[in-house]
């Protein structure tokens, strides 16, 4: 049966059109910087938010109104299995994500949830048999239920622990199987409330620990995807241990993890650890760690996680760039870790969501490419340090001095007369860039 009677395939129609079920920017088929958009967007849709989710919030119940909605049990499973499939046809996306949970209901055993998954994932498995859409990450939830009030890995319960591990084993099995590019860590409940009543060093050396065993285990099953950890400071708990990259690659390295993962940058996530999505982005990508996007926005106004989807023409031009400089996302994609507002509760906004974020990040794409082409960026961080490519600075990048000699040079210079960093100017080149992309 058809779970999107109203919608045909997405087109893309150009920025002319009125039609809002086509892409406007958004062609598959566009080469930019000698790959097509598809190639380097890889696009992603977020099973949780597109078809799990129902619209309730902490002071409201559900408003969603989905056609599958009608069914309960592995029957409910089904049906979004089939509505998800004819949704990633329809939209053209080439990847889709999940947590466990998302696909199939927890049963009252754990046995009981394996079986639930293999029903489900046989299911899967025999819808990507013909579809474009494949796996780009799947991952365990381990924050929903009671059980994981103190954590999963981080647990203060040993048998947690060993729930948690059983689930992720699971997890990499299905990853297998399904061919994911990705397996992704998100560490929900891993962090604290309180110092009061938390032994940090050993939650810590748990997790890393809980790590390295994942690490063994998809050696031995023969998984070769790529381990992605998707930081985030906050929420649920008051502090969590994947604070921002930086704080992530600090765990990695400490624990000889850093050859095994890379990370999964979420937009909403940054801002909320007080950075731009582009700092995060640039932190992962210096440090060759750059994996794939979470692809959402926040609202300034507010100060939680709000996964809206990506509409902000700045932001995606900002973070493609980082993308390109990285040489694109590899195994990764862009994710859309996005849902619609509560109030757009019909079907159809499910496609309105996705469209205006491929379109966003489509131009995104296109300022990005230009502003490399033409190296306005480039040109100008050079010139700024250049004062490090002669002399004195020469001498400090390479090595080849100390404070006696920096001293003596500094007693001889110290005038010193510097330049602006003309910020105000690169807002405006980059809204030049955007406009004239847009008037294209």
């Amino acid at each position: 049966m058809a779970y999107f009677e109203n919608v045909e395939k997405i087109q893309f129609e150009g920025p002319k059109s009125t039609n809002p079920l086509a892409f406007k920017y958004y062609n598959p088929d566009e080469v930019v910087g000698g790959k097509t958009m598809e190639e380097i967007l890889r696009f992603s849709v977020a099973y949780w938010h597109t078809f799990t989710m129902d619209g309730t919030d902490p002071f409201g119940q559900g408003t969603m109104i989905r056609p599958w909605d009608r069914f309960s049990g592995m029957d409910l499973a089904k049906a979004r299995v089939e509505a998800a499939f004819e949704f990633f046809e329809k939209l053209n996306v080439p990847f889709f994500c999940f947590h466990d949970v998302d696909i199939a209901p927890e049963g009252s055993t754990l046995r009981e949830t394996y079986k639930n998954l293999d029903e489900i994932v046989a299911m899967i498995k025999d819808y990507m048999k013909t579809s474009k859409t494949k796996l780009l990450w799947n991952t365990a939830n381990m924050f929903s239920h009671p059980r994981f009030v103190h954590g999963a890995a981080t647990a203060v319960n040993a048998d947690v622990f060993a729930y948690a591990a059983a689930k992720v084993k699971k997890g990499l099995e299905i990853a297998k199987e399904l061919n994911a590019e990705n397996y992704v860590f998100w560490g929900g409940r891993e962090g604290y409330e309180t110092l009061l009543n938390t032994d940090m060093k050993l939650e810590l050396d748990n997790l890393a620990r809980f790590f390295h065993m994942a690490v063994d285990y998809a050696k031995e099953i023969g998984f070769t995807g790529q381990f992605l950890i998707e930081p985030k400071p906050k929420e649920p708990t008051k502090h969590q241990y994947d604070f921002d990259v930086a704080t992530g690659l600090a765990f990695l390295q400490k624990y000889d993890l850093q050859d095994y993962f890379k990370f999964n940058i979420e937009a909403n996530h940054a801002t909320l650890a007080g950075h731009t999505f582009e700092h995060e982005l640039r932190v992962a990508r210096i440090n060759g760690m750059l994996g794939s996007v979470d692809a959402n926005q926040g609202d300034p106004l507010l100060g939680w996680d709000t996964d809206e989807f990506p509409t902000d023409l700045y932001s995606t031009t900002l973070a493609m760039y980082e993308i390109l400089q990285n040489g694109g996302l590899g195994r990764g994609g862009l994710n859309f870790d996005a849902k619609v507002r509560r109030g757009s509760f019909e079907p159809e906004d499910l496609f309105y969501g996705h469209i205006a974020g491929m379109d966003s990040f489509a131009i995104g794409l296109k300022v990005a490419q230009k502003l490399i082409d033409d190296k306005v960026l480039d040109q100008f961080i050079a010139e700024r340090y250049e004062s490090y490519t002669y002399g004195i600075g020469k001498e400090i990048v390479e090595g080849k001095t100390d404070f006696h000699k920096l001293e003596a040079y500094a007693l001889e210079n110290d005038q010193i007369k510097n330049v602006s960093g003309r910020t105000e100017l690169l807002k405006a080149k980059i809204n030049q860039y955007i406009l004239t992309v847009l008037a294209e």
